[in-house]
């Protein structure tokens, strides 16, 4: 079950994570993209605890579309340094991994 990865990506906000969300989904680099609008985050950045409020994307999709997909998050961005991270799907419904393995974009395999 580790060809499939969850993704989570902060935006500033929702409408920065709606576009994101829709152009993964469009370039079938994600099959969905949950949004959970306003979420607390407390960080260390440039020398300050920072306690804000930023917006999380929740992404499906396949493990050998991360570089691809964590690229075009950077291109899209605004954060200098954005959260992107993937954490493994160690079990889950066959049919629902299907639907991501047939929604996503196939990767070509290198010989």
């Amino acid at each position: 079950m580790t060809d499939y990865v969850i993704i989570l990506v902060t935006t500033p906000n929702v409408i920065e994570a709606r576009k994101i969300s829709k152009i993964l989904v469009e370039e079938k680099l994600a099959a969905c993209c949950n949004i959970v609008e306003k979420v607390n985050s407390i960080y260390f950045w440039q020398n300050n605890v920072v306690d804000d409020f930023e917006s999380l994307i929740i992404i499906k999709t396949r493990k050998d579309l991360f570089p691809e997909l964590e690229a075009r998050v950077k291109e899209l961005h605004k954060y200098t340094v954005p959260e992107i991270i993937a954490i493994p799907i160690i079990a889950g419904s066959n049919s629902y991994l299907d639907w991501i393995n047939d929604t996503v974009k196939q990767v070509e395999k290198t010989k």
